[in-house]
């Protein structure tokens, strides 16, 4: 029998069972350190930062799985290919506020075990410096961790493609060890966050995804006065319209390749931040993906003029967008962002 008991120091879970041992699953995998040029311009692209539990987390699922008793599996399991009549195809559904099944995790539907096992796994997908942030986002929004949130697994750890997806208010996460053909993260995600203070006299303040936007403004102010009218964009598009354009389509915005080098460094330091929240192994699925479509020198960069607050050209809505690539951010009236990207265009999307 496995039974998950509070570690010692930290409060967290370890496994006790005289046939297994946690430590197997819960490794912490270093990745050695590089750097990526997703445009080739540049070798100063992120520092690695594998963190504790890097890579456990699809060992946690296969776990969790065997662990779920059948009249649990029949509530929150599916098959890989699973139709919801109302939904779609539910495993790559993406939404800003929705649950993928009725159960929440910090329900009695699940056990003690059970609701460590998952909380263990968000924190593996999670960059170890960004938890506390995530965590106060879940708590302003949705009154902590487990509370409204809800899990899904699709296909069966082990044995073949699988994915858990985790969804709350301002979350669509995901783990699937890689299963899905194209994708990073597995398929596209969301986050969000309604800070107490967020409306224009106190600017955002409280709101974990803020510094975000604020790098994305740094390259805006070091674009000439030509490129910033480029930039600009007169009518943000719904904000969950990340839907692939494929190559050979024109991009609103800047196109990177009209951006100097020094200005495409600072573009990096952007993508940096915006992937610097989640485990190592996504980060590097996304720039894999990015460079499979022609890196940041096949994106282009949009500031959207009509939802800025305050009216000071300190842009709040802004879009970084590739062939199969979109990081759309919507900073009006709170933070909503949305992320879809795949190393080729074909892959849809189910919102």
């Amino acid at each position: 029998m496995q039974v998950y008991r509070p570690h010692p120091v930290s409060g967290a879970e370890t496994m006790s069972t005289t046939d297994f041992d946690r430590r197997e699953f819960l490794k912490t995998t270093t990745v050695a350190a590089g750097t990526v040029a997703a445009t080739g311009t540049s070798s100063n692209m992120m520092a690695s930062d594998p963190g504790p539990g890097e890579k456990d987390a699809e060992s946690i699922v296969k776990l969790l799985f065997e662990n779920l008793k059948p009249e649990q599996k029949k509530q929150i399991c599916f098959e890989w290919d699973h139709q919801d009549k109302e939904r779609g195809l539910l495993r790559t559904r993406v939404a800003n506020n929705w649950q993928v099944t009725k159960p929440s995790i910090n329900s009695q539907f699940y056990t003690k075990d059970q609701r460590q096992m998952i909380r263990d796994i968000f924190e593996s997908i999670i960059s170890p410096g960004w938890q506390g942030k995530i965590d106060k986002q879940l708590q302003d929004d949705a009154g902590g961790f487990g509370k409204s949130q809800s899990i899904a697994i699709f296909g069966v750890p082990g044995e073949g493609k699988f994915e858990l997806v985790m969804t709350g208010r301002h979350m669509t996460l995901r783990v699937d060890g890689n299963s899905t053909n194209h994708m990073a993260f597995g398929g596209p995600i969301f986050y969000g966050h309604a800070a107490k203070d967020f409306y224009e006299d106190h600017r955002h303040r409280g709101n974990v995804f803020w510094e975000q936007a604020l790098a994305a403004n740094k390259v805006y102010q070091m674009l000439s006065g030509k490129q910033q009218k480029m930039a600009e964009v007169s009518k943000f598009p719904w904000e969950g319209d990340v839907g692939f354009k494929g190559k050979g389509t024109k991009l609103t915005g800047i196109p990177v390749t009209e951006m100097s080098s020094d200005q495409k460094e600072e573009l990096q330091r952007v993508l940096n931040k915006l992937i610097e929240p989640y485990r190592q192994s996504d980060r590097e699925e996304v720039i894999s993906c990015l460079k499979k479509q022609g890196g940041l020198d096949a994106c282009s960069m949009s500031f959207y003029t009509d939802h800025d607050m305050g009216k000071d050209k300190v842009w709040d809505n802004w879009r970084l967008e590739g062939p199969s690539f979109v990081w759309n951010y919507r900073g009006d009236p709170h933070v909503h962002v949305w992320v879809n990207v795949a190393d080729e265009a074909s892959v849809k999307l189910n919102a």
